[in-house]
């Protein structure tokens, strides 16, 4: 018999929204009191090592936190969980907070460390010691101290098909004892990535069925994480969040935003809310960078602070009412999303013009020396100075935002190809303002974006212009057909400013 739902304590909610949050977690305590209840798909989780099972002197298991920065819907967490339950160990999480990343600025990481001081409060209380190191080491070195020092018999972590997440998997691998097992999971997609495709796919289209067609044995309900029964000598030390945050080596300019709360509980407010309110325009109103219809759950799934499936399962629970927007929704979050991370799993160069397909390559190539009528500097675009209001506004949301709608992101970068001197120079400023601004910086979702912009990729060619030659364009005039445009741009504020070549 499963235990009764314990009620979360909110701060600012509504009676409804606290009713929808507890629905949750009623919805996990349907599924069993636990993880042993519960008939876990052994196809999330695969193992890399040579070992398979726990050494004798084995004296608790770990798991390594890094793409999926929550306690509850986390397959990572509960196969972790599992697997001490089973073995009667101690279950430890840890996190190696690099003092800097990618050249992510102080925005990302106060979201980070925000939504990790939940997980912190949360794992205390289901005795589950959380581990924060702070250093400049690569993440697979402080790991390996820490498993040798504690005799960690067993390290379990995140799937990510970023070539640095790859690449401390596999230095982890290849650091760890023979005998001592390492298992990936893969908690962010819903089918996971080796599972879907065992090779790159060329669109939405060729994956589609693919995804699609195993749904039924992936997009299940989760069991709770459990108060841990197995405590051991190694307890978690007391994180100072001022002083973790103060060691940071980065760029401290580009500072938080209003709109994007961190942490789980955020991330499900933002799914309430959206299920409630914009879910019934999504389908019709989710190209208009005015029309309030999308989710805006980018952030916490990028972090990991909330679950992809959780959201799928919530917004399906709407279909009656909402048919076409939740199918529209479920394409997106699920197809397109999953379709990014293969992208960048078997391309090792997800994010060069390398990565491209050879006619866009070639169409490029070809278009190379093509005049352009504008040209801009990374700098002057990064402070929104070019002669196109629209694309000022979109710039200037993105920097003081921390997002841009999706339709307006593909004409923001489709145009710094059109006003930079090469594809190499376009792609490379996209990447860096996306990443450096952008809350879901640094994701496959955004180095595909912007590989479809500029590059083609997921797309096929287009009618042949001057510079984009076969790679699809995108105009101003375009931009006015879909949406008002002056009603953006007096939002925004995108003044224009004339330069020419």
């Amino acid at each position: 018999m499963a235990p009764p739902v314990k009620k979360l304590k909110t701060t600012e909610n509504t009676p409804a929204f606290d009713a929808f949050l507890n629905s949750i977690e009623a919805d996990r305590t349907k599924v069993g009191p636990s993880i042993l209840e519960f008939s876990f798909n052994k196809k999330r989780a695969r193992v890399l090592s040579k070992a398979k099972d726990l050494p004798e002197w084995a004296e608790g298991i770990m798991y390594w936190m890094t793409r999926e920065e929550r306690i509850q819907d986390n397959w990572s967490l509960l196969y972790a969980q599992r697997l001490a339950m089973k073995s009667k160990l101690p279950l430890h999480i840890y996190f190696c907070l690099r003092k800097t990343f990618m050249n992510a600025p102080i925005r990302h990481f106060k979201f980070l460390l925000k939504g990790l001081e939940e997980v912190a409060n949360e794992s205390e209380k289901l005795t589950i010691p959380f581990h924060m190191v702070i250093s400049n080491e690569e993440g697979s070195n402080t790991v390996l101290d820490f498993v040798m020092e504690n005799k960690i018999g067993c390290v379990v972590i995140d799937f990510s098909p970023l070539r640095i997440g790859r690449s401390w998997a596999e230095k982890l691998k290849e650091a760890l004892p023979e005998d001592l097992p390492l298992v990936e999971v893969d908690g962010h997609n819903i089918v996971p990535c080796w599972i879907a495709s065992d090779k790159l796919e060329y669109g939405a289209r060729t994956i589609r069925n693919k995804i699609n067609s195993k749904l039924n044995d992936f997009l299940t309900p989760f069991p709770p994480v459990i108060k841990h029964p197995y405590s051991g000598k190694l307890k978690s030390k007391e994180i100072d969040w001022q002083v973790a945050e103060a060691s940071l080596e980065v760029d401290r300019s580009v500072d938080v935003v209003s709109w994007a709360k961190p942490g789980y509980i955020n991330g499900i407010k933002m799914l309430y809310e959206f299920c409630n309110d914009r879910l019934k325009k999504f389908k019709d109103k989710r190209n208009d960078p005015l029309g309030n219809a999308i989710s805006n759950l980018s952030p916490w799934f990028h972090f990991g602070q909330i679950s992809v499936q959780r959201a799928i399962l919530t917004v399906k629970s709407f279909k009656s009412a909402n048919k076409e927007s939740v199918e529209c929704f479920c394409e997106e979050a699920i197809v397109r999303r999953e379709l990014a991370d293969n992208f960048c799993y078997y391309n090792p160069n997800y994010d060069k013009l390398e990565g491209a397909y050879d006619w866009a390559k070639k169409t490029l190539n070809d278009h190379r020396k093509d005049k352009r009528e504008w040209l801009y500097t990374q700098e002057e675009l990064e402070k929104s100075l070019t002669h196109d209001d629209l694309w000022n506004s979109a710039q200037i949301q993105l920097v003081t935002e921390g997002k841009m709608h999706g339709f307006l992101r593909m004409y923001w970068a489709k145009k710094i190809l059109e006003w930079t001197e090469s594809p190499e120079e376009a792609l490379a400023i996209t990447i860096y303002l996306n990443d450096r601004y952008s809350l879901d910086g640094r994701d496959p979702n955004g180095f595909v974006g912007c590989m479809w912009s500029i590059c083609g990729i997921h797309d096929q060619g287009w009618k042949e212009r001057q510079v984009f030659g076969k790679i699809r364009y995108m105009n101003y005039a375009g931009c006015k057909r879909k949406f008002d445009v002056e009603a953006f741009v007096s939002r925004y504020g995108g003044k224009v400013v004339k330069k020419k070549r």
